[in-house]
């Protein structure tokens, strides 16, 4: 199976004629879906979609009663984001299990590829659904959540033909998998500084998203002298620059970072003081303990901020992910695996937050990284991976694959 090619096959499931979005249970990411199903049934894997829409192939294992390994990653995207983020992880795998289809060749375990729905969570700000669901999880709540246009999250799996009654209702058999393991595109740049294509994630930082919300006074543009102004969008502006400082504050150990990804002026106009801002904040660190002292004291600096300039505050938490390290032996496999294909198996923990962190509550968890093209960008267009590379990692995989099926524990 050529993995670029199909990379880019799927690419063309596009929520935007611009660029590559796919949100969850969009008809774009349906198509997606099927087309997932029809090459894992080419690879020699028996498919089933879940109540969330996770696409899952099972390659079984040499006994009936064989332990299962699972491997797999998201084929939903952020908007005007990279064809390889998530969707590397899943077509591995799948190529992997056919080169074990062709030779007739069965592993100690079985194998299972997931296609996960929506890991991001853009459409609803749902990040890790589809794992969530897997590991019995799933937040009922999430249903009533709408995207930006008003269609509630019941809805779209009503029109994806699922049935959100059953949502979340057919979690995996915890007692039959022996350990979760993800191929991801690094998505930073120290792979490709160190020369490296593929290498072993540590960690994986925690993170928290959150919604804030500043409450300000409409007025009139022409008429409203400057000082008499409650501007919801200069201390929002105030605001964003306060969690810029506090996330650049150097935290030795640790990685601490701060982004405001989303910002919106409600019912904003040229000619109108703005009364109401809405703007997302995602804060993450390598060590809880620095993720959470930032968040304290950013929460502190925005109510004084707001109490400064005359406006409300509003802040709610949406999720919250603790710092993963990845299992010793899973570590060791990954490692050894890099080394049989020739390669230095550099150690390395991942700042972004991956679905592994959601299996780590249930089983051992591994992930490999490959290097990322293009200065190491990520949910950009820019991403891009090589030929090279992604053989490496096929190969490396493979081996994982066989060398797991020998320690798989009882």
């Amino acid at each position: 199976m050529d993995v670029l090619h199909l990379a880019a096959s799927l690419a063309r499931h596009s929520d935007s004629a611009d660029h590559y979005t796919r949100l969850y249970l969009t008809s774009a990411h349906r198509a997606a879906a099927k087309e997932l199903q029809s090459w894992m049934v080419e690879s020699g894997l028996r498919v089933r979609v879940d109540s969330v829409g996770n696409v899952i192939g099972r390659y079984d294992g040499a006994t009936r009663d064989a332990k299962t390994l699972l491997l797999g990653s998201h084929f939903d995207s952020v908007r005007n984001g990279g064809k390889y983020d998530g969707v590397l992880g899943i077509l591995v795998p799948m190529a992997c299990v056919a080169e074990l289809h062709r030779r007739g060749e069965r592993l100690p375990c079985a194998i299972e590829v997931a296609a996960f729905a929506d890991e991001e969570g853009a459409r609803f700000a749902t990040g890790f659904l589809s794992s969530r669901a897997m590991i019995g999880d799933f937040d009922r709540t999430w249903l009533d959540r709408r995207d930006a246009d008003g269609v509630s999250m019941r809805e779209a799996m009503r029109d994806a033909e699922l049935d959100p009654e059953a949502a979340g209702s057919d979690p995996l058999n915890r007692k039959a998998l022996a350990g979760y393991l993800e191929l991801h595109i690094e998505q930073g740049p120290v792979l490709l500084d160190a020369g490296l294509a593929l290498g072993v994630v540590t960690t994986i930082s925690g993170g928290n998203r959150h919604s804030v919300v500043v409450i300000g006074e409409a007025g009139h543009a022409g008429t409203v002298p400057m000082q008499r102004r409650h501007d919801a969008l200069t201390a929002a502006s105030e605001m964003v620059l306060a969690i810029e400082r506090r996330c650049g504050v150097t935290v030795e150990g640790s990685r601490l970072v701060g982004t405001v990804g989303i910002l919106k002026v409600v019912d904003g106009s040229s000619n109108v003081i703005p009364g109401r801002i809405e703007f997302s904040l995602d804060i993450r660190a390598g060590d809880d303990a620095t993720r959470i002292a930032a968040e304290d004291d950013i929460f502190a600096e925005l109510e004084a901020i707001a109490k400064r300039r005359g406006v409300r505050v509003e802040m709610k938490r949406h999720s919250e992910s603790t710092v993963i390290r990845c299992a010793d032996r899973m570590q060791d496999l990954v490692a050894a695996s890099i080394a049989a294909v020739g390669l230095e198996p550099l150690r390395l923990p991942s700042g972004a937050g991956h679905d592994a962190m959601m299996f780590a509550r249930i089983c051992d968890v591994g992930m490999m990284f490959v290097r990322c093209g293009a200065g190491g960008v990520s949910h950009n267009p820019a991403e891009t991976v090589t030929a090279e590379d992604v053989d490496l990692a096929r190969r490396a995989v493979l081996e994982f694959m066989r060398r797991f099926g020998t320690v798989v524990p009882a």
